[in-house]
């Protein structure tokens, strides 16, 4: 990796930890928990653009999680999110540096791999913050495992989806138009 590539990873990692923990002061659990709007999500719009972004969106995520556990006292149990959440928006942002020649299936990654991976272990940390009941039902998360991940895996693609789409797109749509972003897709061979 070069110099100019690793600032760019810790820029991201910064920014996207930033933007989390904003997210989390203003919009409480938006950006954790079944139904999440997690802003700082729309950054994975850069792996469009250098894969710098790879390493600094998973380092942000982590970082960001890591906050969460301080901030609210998940303990163990939300070091689930430090591994397959991290884990998620790495995945999405490889299929979307992968797919960069097609932006609208490209920021899809980050919609499926969020979509698929938390739901699975959001019920563990949901049960750990003190919530026994599918958040807005009377279901029990006790032995209802299947009904929690649908329920995730909706809600968190309908989430990630709005962001990847409203706030992520119009992101790399007004960062292709700089200099900086035709400068890296001319040297790993896109073009918008």
């Amino acid at each position: 990796m070069k110099t100019n590539d690793i600032a760019r990873a810790g820029v991201i990692a910064a920014t996207y930890a930033a933007c989390t923990l904003v997210t989390m002061l203003f919009l409480g659990n938006l950006a954790w928990g079944p139904i999440q709007f997690r802003v700082s999500e729309a950054l994975c719009a850069l792996a469009l653009i250098t894969p710098a972004a790879i390493p600094g969106l998973t380092l942000g995520c982590a970082i960001a999680n890591v906050a969460n556990i301080v901030l609210s006292g998940t303990g163990a149990l939300g070091l689930l999110d430090v591994i397959f959440g991290s884990l998620a928006t790495c995945l999405g942002a490889l299929f979307t540096w992968k797919m960069r020649r097609h932006p609208l299936v490209a920021l899809a990654g980050p919609v499926l791999a969020n979509a698929l991976i938390v739901p699975a272990y959001l019920p563990l940390l949901l049960m750990g913050a003190g919530f026994y009941t599918i958040p807005f039902t009377s279901i029990s998360l006790d032995g209802a495992w299947p009904l929690m991940y649908l329920f995730g895996l909706v809600t968190t693609g309908v989430g990630e989806a709005t962001i990847m789409y409203v706030l992520g797109l119009p992101l790399y749509r007004s960062l292709a138009k700089t200099h900086l972003a035709h400068t890296d897709m001319a040297e790993m061979g896109t073009s918008k």
